[in-house]
This record gives C-alpha cells, structure tokens and sequence, in this order.
C-alpha cells in the first residue's frame, strides 16, 4: 500500500506541475512549454486513473474472497476464518472507495 500511496502523491505532484508548466506556457506565449506541461500532466492523470481501476479491481476481490470466507466459517463454525473473511471484506471495501 506504501507503493501505491507514494504512485499517488507523484501522479498528483506531476498533474499539478505539468498543469502550471502548461498555464505559464499560455501565458508568456511559450507553445512548447504549454505543450510539455499539457502532456505531463495528462500522463500523470491516465497513470492515477489506471492506479484507481486495479485498486479497485483488487477490493472487489478482498470484497468476494471475504464473503466466501464468512459463508464457509459459518457452515463449519469456525469463527476464526469468519473473523478473517470479516477483515477481507472490510479491506476491500476500503479499496474500491481509496
């Protein structure tokens, strides 16, 4: 999660500089300039939005997982695997809203 979270802050940083090399650009006329930033800060906001979708794709999978752990240590009452299938859950929920 510490990878992903750092991902995170570097497509936000990049996003945010490529956004403000781009209006500089505008601004003082400098089309390369604008350019650059225009092409930085959209690589950086397609690698945050393919960031979302596999943290997501994994939570659906903790979600699922953990369902079917809760379901099998109940029909064998084991509450330990329950309690398991309860965190799995709860850890994909957190990951498909991140």
């Amino acid at each position: 999660m510490s990878n992903n979270l750092s991902d995170r802050v570097s497509n936000t940083a990049n996003s945010y500089i490529g956004g403000a090399k781009q209006a500089i650009g505008e601004t003082l006329g400098n089309s390369n300039l604008a350019a650059s930033g225009a092409h930085q800060k959209s690589e950086a906001e397609a690698r945050q939005a393919a960031a979302d979708a596999k943290t997501h794709a994994e939570g659906v999978g903790h979600k699922v997982e953990g369902k079917a752990q809760q379901t099998v240590g109940s029909i064998t009452g084991n509450t330990s695997q329950q309690a398991r299938g309860h965190a799995n859950e709860v850890k994909g929920d957190l990951e498909r809203h991140v």
